[in-house]
């Protein structure tokens, strides 16, 4: 059973940083693709930052230059770093793991690329 607790979400004001933790349990597949989705009430839950099993990364390019995921294998867990954040980076921050190939490839922006989801980590960012 594939378990992703998240932590590291808060309240902080514009230009402030946080770090997002994610730790997996359970995940026993060969191939590790992993990914941060946002939602925010009223709207899809969309893709932020995704790392593919050889360590590729993507981002959506409202977080590119500010936001880098990373991840640490022998701790089973995914980070994403948050600087200079803005008030539209607010939502629930979810963790999410799986490789499902939708459209040719994987990049892990979507939240169709996914099987496992952590419960949420909420970010608030004030101006």
């Amino acid at each position: 059973q594939v378990q992703l607790l998240e932590s590291g979400g808060g309240s902080v004001q514009a230009g402030g940083s946080l770090r997002l933790t994610c730790v997996a349990s359970g995940y026993t597949s060969s191939r590790i693709c992993m990914g941060w989705l946002r939602q925010v009430p009223g709207k899809e839950r969309e893709g932020v930052a995704a790392m593919e099993d050889d360590g590729t990364t993507n981002y959506v390019d409202s977080v590119k230059g500010r936001f880098t995921i990373s991840r640490d294998n022998t701790k089973n867990t995914l980070y994403l770093q948050m600087t200079n954040l803005k008030p539209e980076d607010s939502g629930m921050y979810y963790c999410a793991a799986g490789c499902r190939i939708v459209s040719g490839t994987w990049f892990g922006l979507t939240r169709f690329e996914y099987d496992y989801w952590g419960q949420g980590t909420q970010v608030t960012v004030s101006p």
